[in-house]
């Protein structure tokens, strides 16, 4: 056996995936206890600052967002302003007639998937998605429930059915890959300050000691 130099199929690019975000919204946030919210918050904009600026086709669904649920967060509208929102009335996305028209659009067979709460928002499209044979990956840290028992046992049966769990950081690290990308070593590192908590800061660190020199 031979190693070659190139990344495993199941890595993500930019061009081979669509990301899903799902009823980020303000009512659904008050009871989210197994992640903090702000960190929550912070980890839903990294993916919607990634998806703009890596050109991820972006689907964002909201559930009664006028009667309920409320606005989606700050984070997601301020990264994706012109962004078309599906409003539904089913708890499970992927039950509504209007989002799978958006998803069927996109022509895309593996979806990158997080939604507020980790047992309803994601739980039952993931289910749904890996039973009509897509390839699924699940943001575990930009969702939440209102245990962190309810958000482990979610996690465990998509996962156990075969979705693929990440991390926001991960996916924007693994849609920059390569630090010679010079096109989008600016918008990874800004993302990374911004958002990424310690590793940004280390990055802040590093430009303002070592750069001037």
């Amino acid at each position: 056996m031979k190693a070659v130099a190139k990344p495993a199929r199941t890595l993500l690019s930019p061009s081979d995936h669509a990301l899903i975000l799902i009823d980020h919204q303000s009512q659904m946030a008050f009871n989210t206890k197994s992640i903090d919210i702000t960190d929550l918050r912070t980890n839903t904009g990294i993916l919607a600052r990634t998806a703009q600026g890596f050109n991820v086709p972006t689907i964002i669904s909201t559930i009664s967002r006028d009667t309920f649920a409320g606005p989606l967060f700050d984070e997601i509208t301020e990264a994706l302003p012109n962004a078309e929102v599906t409003d539904r009335t089913t708890s499970n996305a992927w039950e509504d007639e209007k989002f799978i028209a958006r998803v069927n659009a996109l022509k895309k067979d593996r979806p990158v998937i997080c939604g507020l709460w980790t047992s309803v928002c994601c739980n039952g499209p993931v289910l749904s998605v890996l039973d009509q044979g897509f390839e699924v990956y699940v943001v575990a840290d930009a969702c939440g429930d209102c245990s962190p028992e309810a958000h482990e046992r979610a996690m465990e049966r998509m996962i156990q059915a075969g979705a693929r769990p990440i991390t926001a950081l991960t996916y924007l690290l693994e849609l920059q890959r390569d630090w010679a990308r010079l096109e989008t070593y600016d918008l990874t590192t800004g993302i990374a300050k911004k958002y990424g908590g310690a590793f940004g800061v280390g990055i802040e660190f590093v430009n303002s000691m070592f750069e001037p020199h």
